[in-house]
This record gives structure tokens, C-alpha cells and sequence, in this order.
């Protein structure tokens, strides 16, 4: 990357994070037109576009990648130099993790917490599908992504965490009212049935695995939230596919049954992250890898 000139990456980068050549020049404490001249540089360099000159800009695929290098670049400087430099400095690190939102809701803040409070550390955690999560880290959005995937990107590690299994869960109750006459596919079809949101098709992915039918739910309540399926299905809303590792105490006290006992649907979650990673950047790797491989089966 011999001649590039990283004031012209932190110029995109402010592009993209305040939407306008005015309030990135703004932050940077420049002209608009020095902002505009950065770009002009950049793409000259480039001999290619990295804007889209529209309302709010957008990013090309050229930019995102160097997007994505510059903010590599940005992390591991905040996590080197206090070090070499013998600065520890009262600027935190800043860390970006993409992560699915059942993750996010059972295990990884507590897989982080011992590195939150030993470190100075600013995290930022990106909720996504776990079949999404791998899209930012290739962009340069995050330096950490968990993922179903098990194939790493370029430069980067996949580490296998552990296997989170789905129970098929309603309430006694709910399960008296569409299940007593036994589960079957009507009984799924009629049943009331509760999502993440109307991208989330677990529940017709357990039917068919293991039921071998291609079904449509009646009713299908979206909900946007991994805490809040568990409350519909406390309260009744309708039956759910929900981490066995987040309803324990549920599944202990008969708030919520397992409407089929032995069926589940298993899903395989890695840890992606850069190869180079060193200091917090590699501690945060290694509680996350250590805290899974404990609590998932």
C-alpha cells in the first residue's frame, strides 16, 4: 500500500459515519473542500471511485475495503502504541463485535466481562443474523464476528465456540390447547407460533427436519428480540425455538415445556477474527473462545 496516505481514509471514514462532506469536515476541523480534495486523492490513487456522490453518500465496493483495512489499522494502533510507547494514555480502546442476538443474550457479555473491567475498553456490539455477522467483518466494520460459518475470510482465523441447541418450547397451558390431541403437522400448522422477526424461518426449518413437511404457520408473531420470545412464550403468544441455554430456570420450573423431548435443532457458532491481534485485541479472542467453549454443548 506504498503512497497511501491514511488522512485520506479517515476522510471516507468520516463520510460514512456523519453522512455528509460537511459534518465529516466538521469533525476532522477542516474545510469541506480539504475534505472533498482527501477524496479526490484517494480516488486518484485508486484510479477508481470510492463514493457514490449521492444523498448520503454512499461507499463502492473499492472503499469499503479500504474502509475495512483503515479501521483494522485504527484498532490495532489504539492497542499497540500505549504499550511501546509506554503511554497507557486515558483513550480506550474501541471495539466493534458483530454478534447474533441470541449470543448476545446468553453468553458473550459474560464471556467479556472479566476483559471489560480489566482493560480499558469501549465496546460496540452489532446485532445481526449469525448467517449476516460474517458481512461486517469483511467490510472492516467490526474486528470480531460470531458466525455459523466455519470458513474464514482472508486474513483472518474461524475457532470453533460450541454447538446451541433450539428447543421447540410453549407454555403447559398453550401446549393443552393446541397439542393435547398430540403433535402433528396440523397441530403445528394451527398452532400460533413466535419469531424473531419475518427473516427467522427456525421454526419451519424444525418441522421440516424433523417433521418432513414444508409448512406455513397460521399465525406468526415477530417480536425483534431474543428476550422478548421468551416473554411471548411465557405469556402465551405461541410456541418458539428458543436456546435451551437461555430457559433453563424456565424449563426447570415447568413455565415453559419442550413440546417435542429429543427434537431440536442444533446450531454451530464460530468466532471469526483477524490473524494479527495482539493485547486486548487478543484477550477478547481468548475469553470469548474459553467462556463458549464452557457453556456451549
Amino acid at each position: 500500500m506504498r503512497g497511501l496516505d491514511y488522512r485520506w481514509l479517515e476522510a471516507l471514514d468520516e463520510i460514512i459515519a456523519q453522512r455528509s462532506f460537511e459534518k465529516a469536515a466538521d469533525v476532522l476541523c477542516v474545510s469541506q473542500s480539504a475534505v472533498s480534495q482527501r477524496i479526490k486523492q484517494l480516488e486518484k490513487w485508486l484510479a477508481q471511485p470510492v463514493l457514490v456522490r449521492e444523498n448520503p453518500p454512499s461507499i463502492t465496493p473499492a472503499g469499503q475495503k479500504l474502509l475495512g483495512l483503515y479501521r483494522q489499522v485504527c484498532a490495532l494502533e489504539q492497542d499497540i502504541l500505549p504499550e511501546v510507547s509506554n503511554d497507557d494514555g486515558d483513550k480506550p480502546v474501541s471495539v466493534s463485535i458483530a454478534t447474533n442476538a441470541d449470543s448476545l443474550a446468553t453468553w458473550l457479555l459474560p464471556a467479556i466481562t472479566s476483559v471489560m473491567q480489566q482493560t480499558n475498553l469501549e465496546i460496540h456490539l452489532v446485532v445481526d443474523d449469525e448467517r449476516r455477522t460474517l458481512d461486517k467483518l469483511k467490510k472492516g466494520e467490526v474486528i470480531g464476528a460470531i458466525s455459523q460459518s466455519d470458513k474464514a475470510l482472508p486474513g483472518c482465523h474461524s475457532t470453533l465456540l460450541g454447538d446451541m441447541p433450539y428447543l421447540c418450547v410453549a407454555t403447559p397451558c398453550f401446549y393443552q390447547r393446541y397439542f393435547a390431541q398430540g403433535v402433528s403437522i396440523d397441530s403445528f400448522q394451527q398452532a400460533p407460533a413466535v419469531s424473531f422477526d419475518r427473516h427467522d424461518f427456525v421454526n419451519e426449518r424444525f418441522v421440516f427436519d424433523n417433521f418432513g413437511y414444508q409448512m406455513t404457520s397460521n399465525v406468526k408473531h415477530t417480536v425483534a428480540s431474543s428476550e422478548a420470545c421468551v416473554k411471548a412464550a411465557l405469556a402465551g403468544f405461541g410456541y418458539c425455538m428458543i436456546p435451551k441455554v437461555q430457559i433453563e430456570k424456565e424449563l426447570a420450573q415447568r413455565e415453559l415445556i419442550d413440546i417435542c423431548p429429543g427434537l431440536y435443532i442444533d446450531q454451530q457458532l464460530y468466532w471469526h477474527h483477524w490473524q494479527l491481534e495482539t493485547g486486548i485485541l487478543k484477550k477478547i479472542s481468548q475469553a470469548i473462545v474459553s467462556y463458549a467453549n464452557q457453556v456451549l454443548r
